[in-house]
């Protein structure tokens, strides 16, 4: 395991553990559902798929030097895939999707793709 997967790693586990706290925090103070709207599997799962497109395009920096880019918007495409296969059905049993319910899957997903794209650019920058 290379010092940038497990800095990359940690950094994005501590800061969706701090706003996956917060996150809850905002839902108790407003007196709604706390763990509803698959909440906690949100958070795993775009934890989980952030770690696995990072680590993948690591493995790959070397063969595909050149294509880093386009594999990192495939593996976008493929946590949006996941969303649809997760949780849209979920989300629109009732016919819409509730604010919480759009809250709890994308703001995981926002932060973790905020870190993902930050950290793949100090590293793709590192690598000319």
């Amino acid at each position: 395991m290379s010092a940038s997967f497990l800095k990359f790693s940690s950094r994005l586990l501590l800061v969706l553990g701090i706003a996956f706290g917060i996150h809850v925090l905002i839902l108790k103070t407003f007196e709604l559902p706390l763990f509803e709207n698959k909440i906690v599997l949100a958070y795993s799962v775009n934890a989980v798929m952030a770690i696995a497109i990072y680590g993948f395009l690591i493995k790959m920096k070397e063969k595909y030097r050149e294509q880093i880019g386009f594999i990192f918007i495939g593996g976008s495409l493929l946590k949006f895939a996941i969303f649809f296969i997760l949780f849209y059905g979920t989300y629109k049993a009732d016919g819409n999707i509730s604010k919480l319910e759009f809250a709890a899957f994308f703001t995981p997903y926002v932060i973790a793709l905020f870190i993902e794209t930050f950290s793949l650019a100090k590293w793709l920058n590192k690598l000319d």
